[in-house]
């Protein structure tokens, strides 16, 4: 059902790959609701909510230098003002007293006169200063909050790169003085220290489950094909056998299903120059039996994207995503599309297919270990449920995220993306 060579071809002809994004809801739109009239002192209230930490610090800071220099400047005035009303001297002027009188309340008038001149020229001046102080502050309160802040910001930048397979050598390792920012960044520390001990654990332990169950089942495998070409064995025990190799197939595709899983949630070990082209023609070419076999059509549309990762791993995922759309397909007329190319900077790998209706709140779930669709949780006979868990592992290995979403008309859309190297 696949020509390589006219693929594209095939593309235009055919209808084409459906769109990436979720169906359109075309029923009618839901009533306006009108927001409830809030009042000023509850608007107030909401202002520390959304007022970020760096200005909260930095109006803290700048209104205690303001509120400081406030009364700073208050104490001068008081006391400058005192002063120059007991620095004035008395004056005997030698006359009679009606002009000495006078001359005093004259004096006094000029000195009142004065002294609050004084004082305003030192208000205006003071109030100025002031002015320049918050301002400064506000500048200077900023720049402390920022500096305050970095290691809260260093904490947060760790924590945003940190994955799986980066817990075992992404650390924050916080220098300076022994205050509540290292002890929050050692804390830190210790706890990722103690996830990367349990993840660790985890995949180890099932590894080596999956390596010491795969002895038996080999051992088991070989019996029943003895027991099975003997041609004196009966026809129910050869029914028999066929069942139990069946069984047999089934648990040895889970082993490797689960190691695969395993190797896939470790740092990758091989990185190489590859072109997700290829990787997804190679998985189309593996597929292309199986569609067969199924009455699938699968149309591609490949073009070039390189990038650096493990070719093995990714081919696998490529190939789950297309075994499940052959799988989970409509039994009869089937349909599957592979896209692949660049998207703003990004690879992408898009696989759709026609299909049973998928419930959007069931879609996330699928990407967990043993998850199927509700359909088939009870029949295991389709798959172990670890095809898309072993994709979401393998994209996140490399750096890239694996989503999915319903296609209109039925069946899945899932998107692969992963960062240009």
């Amino acid at each position: 059902m696949i020509s390589p060579h006219s693929a594209r071809k095939a593309t235009r002809v055919q209808e084409a790959p459906p769109p990436s994004g979720p169906p359109a809801w075309d029923g009618p739109p839901p009533p306006a609701q009108t927001p409830a009239q809030r009042t000023p002192m509850e608007r107030m209230k909401d202002l520390p909510g959304r007022v970020s930490i760096r200005w909260r610090l930095t109006l803290t800071y700048g209104a205690l230098v303001f509120a400081a220099a406030a009364v700073l400047l208050l104490s001068v005035y008081v006391i400058v003002g005192t002063a120059i009303d007991y620095a004035w001297p008395s004056i005997d002027w030698g006359l009679d007293p009606v002009q000495n009188a006078r001359l005093d309340a004259a004096w006094r008038e000029f000195q009142r006169q004065a002294v609050q001149d004084a004082r305003d020229t030192l208000f205006s001046s003071a109030f100025m200063a002031l002015l320049g102080v918050g301002i400064l502050a506000l500048i200077i309160g900023y720049f402390v909050a920022d500096r305050a802040l970095r290691p809260v910001a260093q904490m947060t930048a760790t924590a945003r790169k940190l994955s799986e397979s980066t817990l075992a050598h992404q650390r924050i390792a916080l220098e300076g003085p022994n205050d509540e920012l290292k002890e929050l960044a050692d804390t830190f520390d210790a706890m990722l220290t103690r996830l990367n001990i349990a993840f660790d654990t985890q995949r180890r332990f099932v590894a080596n489950a999956s390596h010491e169950l795969r002895t038996p089942l080999t051992i088991n495998r070989t019996v029943l094909e003895i027991a099975l070409s003997d041609p004196e064995a009966s026809e129910d025990l050869k029914t028999l056998g066929r069942t139990l190799l069946e069984v047999n197939a089934r648990n040895e595709k889970l082993i490797e299903g689960l190691l695969l899983l395993a190797r896939s949630e470790r740092e990758l070990a091989v990185r190489k120059p590859l072109d997700v082209q290829e990787v997804a023609q190679t998985a189309v070419e593996q597929v292309a039996p199986f569609a067969l076999e199924h009455g699938v059509t699968v149309t591609t549309e490949l073009v070039s994207a390189p990038t650096i990762g493990d070719p093995v791993l990714l081919e696998r995922s490529v190939s789950n995503l297309l075994e499940n759309a052959v799988k989970y397909n409509i039994p009869e007329n089937g349909k599957v599309w592979i896209w692949t190319g660049m998207v703003d900077g990004a690879l992408v790998v898009q696989v759709a297919n026609t299909g049973q209706h998928v419930p959007a709140y069931e879609v996330n779930s699928l990407f967990e270990p043993f998850r199927r669709l509700h359909a088939d949780r009870v029949d295991s006979a389709k798959g172990s449920g670890l095809g898309l868990s072993i994709v979401r592992a393998v994209v996140h290995a490399h750096g890239g995220n694996v989503t999915a979403v319903p296609r209109d008309g039925g069946g899945l859309v899932v998107t692969i993306r992963l960062p240009r190297r």
